[in-house]
């Protein structure tokens, strides 16, 4: 019973976490639309108050959240486990999130709902004493997936395939559970719905094999590109901040807050936010203008080194689809479909889970008739990134939450 609370309180917060996401993105869009002077007042500053209450009374919260959780796994005594995924840091990570959003950060809730679903069930563990506390994180984490993408199958096999990487007999029901009871809280409150809405853009012709290939393989080579710059970067960012007075640290995500803003007000609001929008647009067969996804990527980088909390799961996603789009543009018109792919290689490029990518893609795209594209696509991603990342880049962030060895 204790157990089935847990998995209900994770599936409730993140319908919540959703409802208040979307409404902070809109906040912003809003406004800006009708002042364009507006960013480059609120980003720079939102991204400074972020960090800094990040740093000072939140510490542990900084970034995706999904680093935290698998870092989580490795330690051996249940304390240190708590400082990573504690109820304060879960509160924490909603709240800035969201006045991250509020401010036009290119920030994704999924990952910070892995952070929070972790964090609730472990608490849950703590309280009642239960034992297996890796098993809960990794049930939390997959709950947390479930119901923010409305993806119970990627929940899954992002649980087996990023977090754990292995199979692991003992846990897997914890993980099931948890995965059920979240996603029936999320049909419950929200119904059900595919991410991205559906597309019926099936692999059909030669041309489109050859798109396959592209998008496979552009995807993971600028996916593994991603993933170094942003493990460099953060690296580089950490060993400067280390040498800075207090008020010194807050210069780094001051400029990315500008470079943000920047990005945004020359894309006309493209990049902002979650990209959700740009990336159902693709998905739905309209084609974007070309400079997005380069400027989306560039504004994820950015947000991802400041130091703010927020995910870098929906951002992906929506580069991902604009680049598929854009090479869908030469000449092949089947933009829908390249959408779909590109996000399949460029998100197993980024994080180097395969399986995941295409599961989570199926799931949100509803294209359940282009399943060995997909999976195709997603191969070639995770191929050609491991020639410019050699380690996934969510295990290689998780370092940094863990005592030196």
């Amino acid at each position: 019973m204790v157990f089935w609370v847990g998995a209900l309180l994770v599936g409730v917060t993140s319908v919540l976490f959703t409802k208040a996401a979307n409404w902070a993105q809109a906040v912003f869009l809003h406004g800006s639309q009708h002042f364009w002077g507006l960013p480059l007042l609120l980003t720079p500053a939102g991204f400074v108050l972020c960090a800094w209450m990040a740093r000072e009374f939140f510490p542990g919260s900084q970034g995706s959240g999904i680093p935290q959780a698998i870092a989580a796994r490795h330690f051996e005594r249940s304390a240190d486990r708590h400082r990573l995924l504690s109820v304060k840091i879960a509160l924490g990570k909603i709240f800035l999130t969201i006045i991250g959003l509020l401010c036009g950060a290119s920030v994704g809730r999924e990952g910070p709902t892995v952070q929070i679903g972790a964090s609730f069930m472990l608490q849950v563990a703590r309280l009642r004493g239960l034992q297996h506390e890796r098993g809960l994180i990794l049930a939390g984490s997959a709950a947390g997936i479930a119901a923010a993408f409305n993806a119970p199958l990627a929940g899954i096999v992002f649980a087996i395939e990023e977090m754990s990487r292995s199979f692991e007999a003992r846990t897997n029901g914890l993980v099931l559970y948890a995965v059920i009871i979240s996603g029936l809280v999320s049909l419950a409150l929200v119904g059900n719905y595919t991410y991205f809405g559906t597309t019926s853009a099936t692999v059909t012709t030669t041309l489109d094999w050859v798109l396959v290939l592209l998008c496979g393989v552009a995807g993971g080579l600028l996916g593994g590109l991603f993933g170094r710059l942003l493990l460099e970067g953060t690296n580089r960012a950490q060993a400067w901040l280390a040498r800075q007075s207090r008020m010194r640290k807050l210069l780094l995500p001051l400029a990315c807050g500008v470079l943000v803003a920047l990005l945004g007000i020359a894309t006309q609001g493209a990049t902002f936010g979650t990209g959700y929008a740009q990336a159902h647009s693709a998905v739905a067969g309209h084609a974007l203008a070309w400079y997005v996804w380069p400027a989306k990527f560039v504004a994820n980088l950015a947000t991802a080194i400041s130091g703010i909390p927020g995910g870098i799961f929906a951002p992906s996603l929506a580069v991902g689809a604009g680049l598929g789009n854009w090479l869908a543009g030469f000449g092949m018109k089947a933009v829908s479909l390249g959408a779909v792919l590109g996000m399949a290689g460029y998100f197993a490029g980024v994080v180097q889970a395969p399986m995941t990518a295409f599961v989570i893609i199926l799931e949100m795209t509803g294209n359940d008739s282009n399943v060995i594209p997909l999976m195709v696509a997603s191969v070639l991603g995770f191929g050609a990134s491991k020639l410019v990342m050699k380690q996934p880049l969510y295990h290689a962030l998780s370092k940094n939450f863990m005592p030196p060895a």
